[in-house]
C-alpha cells in the first residue's frame, strides 16, 4: 500500500512537471508570435508610407518611371510575403519568402532614395523630407522588431530542444521556429560599410 502511494505521488509530480513544461513551451511560442506581430505593425507602417513617398516623388521624377514602378511592385510583393508569414510565423518557407520580398523592397527603396538625391528641389521638398525621415524611423523600428522576434525564436527553440522539454515538445508536436534573417544574396551588401562622398 505504501509503495502504491509513493508511485502515485511520483506520477502526480511527473504530471505537474509535464504540464509546467508544456505551458512553458506554449508561452515561448506565443512570445515569438507576439514578437512577429510587432514586425507586422512596423512593416504595415512602412507599406503605408511608400505610396505617399512615391506620389511626392512622381511630379519630379517623370523620366524615372521604372524606379517608381519597381518600388510599387516590390511593395506589393512584400505585402504578399508578410501575409504568408503572418499566417505561420516561424515557418521556414514563410520566413524565407518574407525575407526575400523585404530584400526586394529594400533594394527598390534604396534606388528611389538614390534618385531623390539627384534632384535638389525634390530633396528639399518638405513632404519628401518628412516622409524620408518617417521611413528612416520606421526602418529602425523594423530592425528592432526583427531583433526581438529573432531573440524570442531563439528562446523558444532553446526551450524546445533542452531535456526534458524536448520530450514534451516531441509528444505535442512543437515544431522548430525559424528566425527572420537577411537573404543570403544580400549579406555582403548589408555588411558593407556605406560609402559617403562630399
Amino acid at each position: 500500500m505504501l509503495i502504491l502511494l509513493i508511485l502515485l505521488a511520483i506520477l502526480v509530480v511527473l504530471a505537474f512537471a509535464g504540464i509546467g513544461i508544456h505551458n512553458g513551451l506554449v508561452t515561448a511560442r506565443n512570445a515569438y508570435r507576439n514578437a512577429f506581430a510587432q514586425i507586422d505593425v512596423q512593416l504595415q507602417r512602412r507599406f503605408d508610407l511608400i505610396p505617399n513617398l512615391v506620389e511626392t516623388a512622381k511630379g519630379y521624377l517623370q523620366h524615372e518611371r521604372e524606379t517608381l514602378d519597381a518600388v510599387v511592385a516590390a511593395r506589393a510583393a512584400a505585402q504578399s510575403g508578410l501575409s504568408a508569414a503572418k499566417s505561420n510565423p516561424g515557418d521556414p518557407d514563410a520566413m524565407a519568402q518574407l525575407a526575400a520580398a523585404q530584400g526586394q523592397l529594400n533594394a527598390g527603396l534604396g534606388r528611389l532614395l538614390a534618385v531623390v538625391e539627384a534632384y535638389p528641389d525634390l530633396k528639399a521638398n518638405q513632404n519628401m523630407m518628412q516622409l524620408t525621415e518617417e521611413l528612416t524611423s520606421t526602418e529602425n523600428k523594423v530592425a528592432f522588431a526583427r531583433q526581438a522576434f529573432n531573440d524570442a525564436v531563439m528562446a523558444y527553440n532553446n526551450r524546445r530542444e533542452v531535456f526534458p522539454s524536448s520530450v514534451v515538445a516531441g509528444m505535442f508536436a512543437f515544431a522548430p521556429a525559424v528566425q527572420l534573417a537577411i537573404p543570403a544574396d544580400r549579406i555582403e551588401q548589408v555588411r558593407e560599410a556605406p560609402k559617403v562622398q562630399f
